[in-house]
């Protein structure tokens, strides 16, 4: 059974979460403050850390944050906020996607079964023969999940390695927003571009020589991003 680590300092908040995935068939526990959140989280006893970006003690952020440094598991937001930049800020420091409130319970639970589905889906290409996918410099190793550009070793995180490998997997194929937000998170984009515009400029930073132009990955204006061959 998957084990969610619930970080949220509302009581009945965190007790709705809890009982909504516990209907799902998911184990959850309950940190009520960010250092709590924080040591629980390093323990690598989760497969899943749902975090409220506003916290007593350490806020979101910075557990978002330091969590990235030890653990490669899915980190979920959850933002009472509006504001684009919080979400871009939060997935800029590591996290795989976000939640507003308020939210439907069910739409949470189905969000979280995306994100577990799709680390499932990644950490299961270790059991796959070998394979290696190059074009130009840039180069990932699917069965140890390495990507390189020339010699150099770049680490991708989950949502990151698994934009590039599908961008890839179709050079020269042009994806809308809509299309990779589904493909990769797995779920509707409901009218939010934001996650997919971040991952794209932190792979930008990551593969090529010069982000601001970049050689591989092509932003095509009114229509999306393409991997050039």
């Amino acid at each position: 059974m998957k084990r969610i680590l619930i970080i949220e300092d509302d009581d009945t908040i965190a007790a709705i979460e809890r009982d909504y995935l516990a209907v799902n068939g998911l184990e959850s526990d309950i940190a009520a403050n960010g250092h709590d959140g924080l040591a629980m989280g390093r323990t690598g006893n989760y497969d899943l850390v749902l975090l409220d970006l506003m916290l007593p003690g350490i806020d979101g952020f910075t557990v978002c944050r330091k969590l990235r440094e030890t653990i490669d598991i899915p980190i979920l937001m959850v933002t009472a906020r509006q504001e684009d930049i919080d979400k871009i800020k939060g997935l800029g420091l590591g996290a795989d996607d976000y939640i507003t409130k308020p939210f439907s319970p069910n739409v949470l639970v189905a969000r979280i079964k995306a994100n577990l589905a799709q680390y499932d889906r990644l950490k299961g290409s270790d059991t796959v023969e070998k394979q290696e996918l190059q074009i130009g410099e840039v180069r990932i190793q699917q069965d140890s999940r390495r990507t390189f550009v020339g010699e150099r070793e770049v680490e991708l995180k989950n949502k990151e390695y698994e934009l590039l490998l599908f961008l890839m997997m179709n050079p020269d194929v042009v994806f809308n927003k809509e299309t990779l937000y589904e493909r990769i998170w797995g779920y509707d984009a409901m009218g939010d571009n934001a996650t997919v515009a971040v991952h794209i400029n932190r792979l930008r930073e990551k593969i090529e020589k010069d982000p601001s132009c970049p050689r591989y990955i092509e932003t095509v204006w009114g229509a999306g991003y393409r991997f050039k061959p």
